[in-house]
């Protein structure tokens, strides 16, 4: 009786064991995972590393048009870049520290193929993947800083990629700074039929907070630019169309450039060939 009374106990103990053991190897796992991933961002997010991607991303553009045929300087291209940041508190990195990086990199004009767009990235880079248009990310400034963060610290000949301000933590942050330059510079050269592309789908299509607003349409030239082709991006059942009022403030931004408006279905134009997308 003892024996037979014994079996379920060891039983219960055997699961038991298992059961630690178990839940011993998750938490270990858990941990070299934990580990693994901190390391993996760390090195990711190292000013090293920042160097090797902008390098690397320089060394292999290939194709933008803008720039295709200007000799370029990977390394005094880097040189310009860290000048605009290395030193200065990174909430005081004005949009004209970028001034040496642009004219190391000058964006160059591609007629009647340049495309701005507000609150429509995805549209937009499935555009540019079927070479439909040329966009800011398509140049070599574009290409290369997309994604990355860095900053400096004053007093410091250092590149941090850590700590730094996000873009609404103050208004002259270097990531800021620079896309708002590299728009303005963007913008500066668009010559012959201009497009861009806006979100149907909110109450103000044209935004006077967007960069497209408050930047990049106050540098289009009247000599250089033919005319603007709006295309608003919609759903099914959109929010806005082209009699939308913030249009009609668009309109008046534009001294003797010819404007026109069109309203396309998301998904027509993300399937259409390129000629037909818009």
């Amino acid at each position: 009786m003892e024996d037979g009374a014994s079996r379920p106990v060891q039983k219960t103990r055997r699961r038991r064991c298992v059961f630690i053991c178990v839940a011993v190897c998750l938490v270990v796992l858990v941990v070299v995972l934990a580990v693994a991933l901190a390391l993996v961002r760390r090195k990711a997010s190292s000013p090293h590393n920042l160097k090797a991607t902008f390098t690397e991303r320089c060394e292999a553009f290939k194709g933008a048009a803008m720039i295709c045929f200007y000799s370029y300087n990977c390394g005094k291209i880097w040189d310009a870049f860290t000048q605009a940041y290395v030193g200065r508190d990174p909430c005081d990195v004005p949009m004209e520290a970028y001034d040496p990086l642009i004219a190391a990199a000058p964006f160059k004009p591609e007629r009647d193929k340049m495309m701005f767009w507000s609150k429509t990235e995805d549209v937009v880079l499935d555009l540019g993947k079927r070479d439909c248009c040329i966009t800011m990310k398509d140049t070599l400034l574009g290409s290369v800083l997309d994604g990355l963060t860095w900053c400096g610290k004053k007093g410091s000949k250092e590149t941090f990629t850590t700590d730094c301000p996000g873009w609404t933590g103050c208004e002259k942050n270097p990531v800021r700074s620079f896309w708002n330059r590299a728009s303005a510079a963007f913008a500066d050269v668009a010559c012959g039929d201009v497009t861009v592309m806006l979100n149907g789908d909110i109450n103000t299509p044209f935004s006077s907070d967007s960069i497209f607003a408050s930047i990049e349409v106050k540098k289009f030239s009247a000599t250089g630019v033919k005319s603007l082709n709006v295309i608003l991006v919609t759903q099914k059942n959109p929010v806005a169309n082209c009699e939308n009022a913030s249009l009609k403030d668009l309109q008046k931004e534009l001294d003797g450039i010819k404007y026109t408006c069109k309203e396309v279905i998301k998904k027509c134009s993300s399937k259409s060939p390129c000629k037909d997308s818009w």
